[in-house]
């Protein structure tokens, strides 16, 4: 395989664009481990370290359920605005949203690393609180990230809260609105099947967001990335292939889903696991008006998430040709 390298003569933003971009990488692919394995040598060499950060942990225990703690210099970091840069990405706003109320946002499709929803939700990068004045986003991560120590915190300073049903209602319930939570519908599972040119949702039998929303009353925003598959390659991994059974297997074990994905490197263009550079375009579709209902029966819940479907499909058809989707490609849903 031929390589294609870098020139020398990048411009300066350009290599600050990239090394935004490790930085991010790094974080999803590294961070955790090294910071549980910091803490783990502090903890064997300083009994004091220890008994320190045991005690904030107990103290701080119920902060990701309640909201989370966002750190605002961390999420308008002049990091991100170089990671925006990179790809780019921008955030396309089609309706108002009242700050009134609490939403439920349905982000599709996940990607290999969701790095439109990250941009858009845990920074502000993409101007989400100057689109969207009065409102607070809150983006859901697998809940067994905020179980390794420190790197808890630097998922808090974003906005991230844990994918669980009592941090999702806390958001949703707060009194006065202003609190947006977003969901990659399609999860971990959705990543085994991303790749340039996709465009199938696992969103058929995904109905728990719906319910939520009935619960709380709270609106269905669709927003549909344009983009977000595009940034990385993928070991082809077929329905009924060992590779994909091994995947499926070490998410039940594990949690999270182990796509076998590549794009370009940092000094050069040919192989690597930094995503390449193509736009994204994340447009934010209008709110489903959602009834709140205590408890919603399973014909209401299938009738409102045929609604945010065919709401997602509207909107997916209304602006593919602005970027660069085919005419005659259409979402699937398995």
């Amino acid at each position: 395989m031929k390589v294609e390298f870098a020139p020398l003569s990048i411009p300066l933003e350009r290599r600050l664009q990239t090394a935004s971009v490790v930085h991010w990488v790094f974080s999803f692919l590294g961070l955790g481990k090294i910071y549980f394995n910091v803490s783990l040598e502090k903890s064997l060499h300083s009994a004091l370290f220890l008994v320190l950060y045991a005690t904030w942990w107990l103290l701080d225990w119920d902060t990701p359920s309640k909201g989370g703690r966002r750190i605002h210099c961390i999420r308008n970091s002049v990091i991100w605005r170089h990671m925006r840069n990179y790809f780019p990405v921008t955030l396309v706003k089609t309706a108002e949203l009242d700050p009134s109320k609490n939403y439920v946002v349905g982000f599709h499709p996940h990607g290999v690393l969701v790095a439109g929803a990250f941009l858009h939700f845990c920074t502000e990068a993409t101007g989400f609180s100057q689109l969207f004045p009065g409102l607070t986003p809150h983006m859901m991560m697998l809940t067994l990230w905020f179980r390794v120590p420190f790197f808890r915190d630097y998922l808090l300073s974003g906005g991230l809260v844990p994918s669980d049903k009592d941090s999702a209602s806390y958001v949703l319930r707060r009194w006065g609105g202003g609190n947006v939570l977003a969901i990659a519908v399609g999860g971990a599972q959705e990543a085994l099947d991303a790749r340039p040119g996709a465009f199938t949702l696992l969103l058929k039998n995904r109905k728990g967001f719906i319910r939520l929303a009935m619960e709380h009353g709270a609106p269905l925003v669709p927003v549909f990335s344009f983009g977000e598959n595009e940034l990385f390659d993928q070991v082809n991994n077929p329905e009924g292939s060992w590779l994909r059974r091994t995947q499926h297997r070490l998410q039940q074990i594990m949690g999270i889903s182990l796509p076998l994905f590549h794009a370009r490197g940092m000094f050069q263009y040919s192989f690597g696991l930094l995503p390449y550079r193509r736009p994204i375009f994340t447009v934010v579709g209008k709110p489903i008006k959602v009834e709140k209902k205590h408890n919603p029966s399973q014909e209401e819940v299938d009738r409102l998430h045929q609604t945010y479907i065919e709401e997602l499909c509207k909107l997916f058809e209304e602006h593919k040709t602005k970027y660069n989707v085919p005419e005659d490609r259409h979402l699937e849903f398995i």
